[in-house]
């Protein structure tokens, strides 16, 4: 059956442009990370030439390099962030054990715990959590939300993960004893550009949140300004047809 005329126009143009021009963005900031890596290299190898130089004037050239290079460093992340966030390539989905994944990143995240005087807690499932995930994907969650803790927590604080059962769900709960977050912005902090830190991208919470929706997941958030933030990811558990 042929379509009608309204039918045939039901495409929206504005939509189709959006998605041209987050290519078009995407294809951008890859072609700027190549020359900024090559600048932050070429600046550390000016840097150690000039480290063996005792004269005044080299060390001033030297503190100037050293802020050129945390700016660039600065504008990697600021594109890291862009390009996880802009992603569109969906889950690669296959049956994953949750308490394997979050174990991963427990030992991945310690060091840098360790290194802000964060105790890290945690406290997994006693079985197996058997969901339909895209591993790399889950991982870049569960990082950003740990990194999103660590900052918030400042020089010394607790971090929890755990994992639970809740019926046929399973979920990820990451809570810590930081500053916590205002009733006020509670409700947008998942929308992207939004970062209470003078050096975020405001990328971080709406990657976590473009990650969960594509996993049929959700994602709550309880917290209390002066005590701490808990994030919880809730994920449909596979059926045994999936596993």
């Amino acid at each position: 059956m042929k379509n009608s005329p309204e039918q045939s126009e039901s495409v929206n143009p504005v939509s189709n442009e959006a998605e041209e021009l987050g290519r078009l963005l995407g294809v951008i900031a890859h072609e700027i990370k190549n020359p900024l890596s090559t600048i932050k290299v070429n600046l550390r190898l000016i840097d150690e030439e000039l480290q063996t130089s005792p004269d005044q004037h080299v060390a001033r050239a030297r503190r100037k390099l050293a802020v050129i290079d945390k700016e660039t460093t600065r504008l990697e992340q600021i594109l890291d962030s862009f390009l996880h966030y802009a992603d569109r390539t969906g889950p690669r989905l296959a049956p994953l054990d949750i308490n394997s994944i979050i174990g991963d990143m427990i030992d991945f995240f310690m060091p840098q715990a360790i290194a802000h005087s964060i105790t890290m807690r945690q406290c997994l499932h006693k079985d197996p959590l058997i969901c339909l995930l895209d591993a790399g994907m889950l991982k870049q969650a569960i990082l950003n939300l740990l990194i999103n803790a660590q900052q918030a927590i400042g020089p010394s604080g607790e971090l929890m993960v755990q994992t639970s059962r809740d019926g046929q769900s399973a979920q990820i709960r990451i809570s810590d004893t930081g500053k916590g977050i205002p009733a006020e912005r509670l409700a947008h902090i998942f929308e992207p550009y939004q970062s209470s830190r003078p050096d975020g991208t405001g990328l971080g919470l709406a990657t976590v949140k473009k990650i969960v929706d594509a996993h049929k997941a959700t994602i709550t958030v309880a917290s209390e300004p002066g005590k701490g933030t808990a994030f919880t990811i809730s994920l449909p558990l596979a059926s045994p047809e999936d596993k």
